[in-house]
């Protein structure tokens, strides 16, 4: 049996208006939400460097480690992935750090290194260049102390 027609259901679909506030609100929600995003990832990755040249981090270990077999720190941080072509050659045990990409920050950029050690008596100053680039700006990232 067949309905009339004054009660058939007619299926509609969304409206503009509808659609236009949807689309308002996912915009609105993305304006709070991206730079929220971006700003998280530049912190990561100084989290990443602060990680890997810290007293305990993985490059910092790395040339602990060497110095420790070697007797002396690493002239350059090349040595701690590659055979040196000094006297050290005979004491060197093996790759120290497994990746030569452990010896670029998070921007690619090499680590600056210092086996003297001017800012750590004693030891050796390790420090990134940061996000700009530029050495001896407000943004390095260094493994000695600082008045911030």
């Amino acid at each position: 049996m067949k309905r009339p027609k004054r009660f058939q259901r007619r299926r509609r679909g969304f409206t503009l208006l509808e659609i236009l506030l949807v689309v308002g609100l996912l915009a609105l929600l993305a304006a709070f939400a991206i730079p929220n995003l971006v700003g998280s990832a530049e912190k990561a990755k100084v989290k990443m460097v602060e990680a890997a040249i810290g007293p305990n981090g993985t490059l910092s270990q790395a040339i602990n480690m060497y110095k420790f077999e070697i007797g002396h720190y690493p002239d350059n941080l090349k040595d701690l992935v590659e055979k040196p072509s000094s006297e050290d050659s005979k004491k060197w045990s093996g790759k120290y750090l497994m990746d030569i990409r452990g010896l670029k920050d998070p921007w690619d950029k090499d680590y600056v290194y210092n086996a003297k050690g001017s800012k750590n008596e004693g030891g050796f100053d390790l420090w990134s260049v940061g996000p700009d680039g530029q050495d001896g700006t407000d943004d390095d990232i260094v493994n000695w102390k600082t008045d911030k």
